[in-house]
């Protein structure tokens, strides 16, 4: 292996993760597991072939590009459906390859037709009602013509679902307006003709919402965060936790971050450490150097104050942290070696560096810090 640093998923963690979510939703709720942005930053490759293992048979993305992934990492020909970007080519290879996708407004819908038509095959589609969210979806009036539209060309388009997503339901102070967002959903929904909901799945929920709101998990919830170990937010853990009189979370982290120490020197007191004068060794100090830095996903803001683990003991980082490499103190890791594994995230011993560290260093949530992982970093499944 000559990568710089490299990222272990873990299948076992992804199943206990799977098993929990299954649980919340109830046996007559399908799971969709969301795996836009990379999978998070796990990768998509990658983590459809250990979801498949985990009986996964639905996978959401957010745009064409991402739909052609799954689609080739996929061998249990499982659901796709694309909620977000889509152009004419991609509706032609969705429709061609059996791919679901979000209408929000009649011009989508009418490339929809006119893409089915040339392949003499129905386009299969979700309806997204705008209810508060004001990002995407089809308010009344557009949504009465995408009726009529529907009505005028059942030969090419299959309605498949009726949906919305949430304004912030990990979040208490949204609740309120999570709530008039379905009660705005529920009216919307009485447009359509019993005929044509009577298969078409119903689906509001993200992770958040299967916590916060099972009353409205419906049909489909929409899974990402919480397939990958992670809870929304703390706001989210922490009512549910105390609901449920838990100490310990019952998910699990699916993925690590390693490299190795490429070259260790003493430092002397009073010397500088890399670029700058931000740090000053205050005693005689051993230092290792790691090849990773911000190029690949470590984020300069990090300088002086993140950490790694070598030999099971957390190690700072000192000095700034640079393109291609970062700086750790390693004077109490115990005889620390050229080649010895740094654990950027993940266990080592009994220390662990948490996905949550790195967000709270950085002011920032724990999907843009996982989702800023390059896609070019081996990720090998264990």
């Amino acid at each position: 292996m000559f990568e710089t640093s490299y990222i272990e998923l873990n299948l076992n963690n992804l199943k206990t993760n799977r098993d929990f979510i299954v649980s919340l939703s109830g046996k007559t709720c399908e799971v969709s597991s969301v795996v836009k942005g990379n999978a998070y930053g796990h990768g998509i490759s990658e983590f459809v072939q250990m979801a498949e293992q985990c009986d996964v048979k639905h996978f959401s993305v957010f745009s064409a590009d991402e739909a052609v992934e799954v689609y080739d990492a996929a061998k249990k020909n499982p659901a796709i459906m694309v909620m977000g970007s889509i152009d004419n080519n991609g509706i032609q290879w969705a429709i061609e390859h059996d791919i679901s996708f979000y209408v929000f407004d009649i011009e989508r819908l009418a490339q929809a037709v006119r893409a089915a038509q040339k392949q003499d095959k129905k386009a299969q589609i979700h309806i997204e009602l705008e209810t508060g969210m004001n990002r995407t979806g089809m308010e009344e009036k557009t949504l009465k013509a995408a009726l009529n539209f529907i009505k005028i060309h059942p030969e090419h388009l299959d309605l498949k679902g009726i949906c919305t997503h949430f304004a912030g339901a990990e979040n208490e102070k949204n609740h309120g307006r999570v709530e008039n967002q379905m009660k705005k959903f529920n009216q919307l929904k009485q447009l359509f003709q019993k005929p044509s909901i009577k298969k078409a799945k119903i689906h509001t929920s993200c992770s958040a919402g299967l916590v916060n709101f099972k009353q409205f998990n419906h049909d489909l919830i929409r899974v990402g965060i919480m397939h990958y170990g992670f809870w929304p937010n703390q706001e989210t853990w922490t009512k549910y936790s105390n609901l449920n009189k838990l100490e310990k979370s019952p998910l699990k982290r699916v993925i690590s971050w390693k490299s190795h120490i490429m070259s260790i020197k003493r430092v002397k007191k009073g010397e500088f450490i890399g670029y700058g004068e931000t740090y000053r060794a205050e005693k005689p100090i051993i230092i290792a150097i790691v090849p990773v830095g911000y190029s690949h996903g470590f984020s300069r803001s990090l300088s002086n104050c993140g950490f790694a683990l070598v030999r099971g003991v957390k190690a700072p980082v000192i000095g700034i942290v640079n393109m291609n490499s970062l700086a750790l103190d390693i004077s109490e890791c115990y005889s620390s070696e050229p080649g010895d594994e740094v654990v950027l995230i993940g266990k080592q011993g009994n220390q662990e560096i948490t996905v949550n560290s790195f967000s709270e260093s950085l002011n920032m949530l724990n999907y843009e810090l996982l989702t800023r992982l390059p896609r070019n970093l081996p990720r090998i499944i264990i």
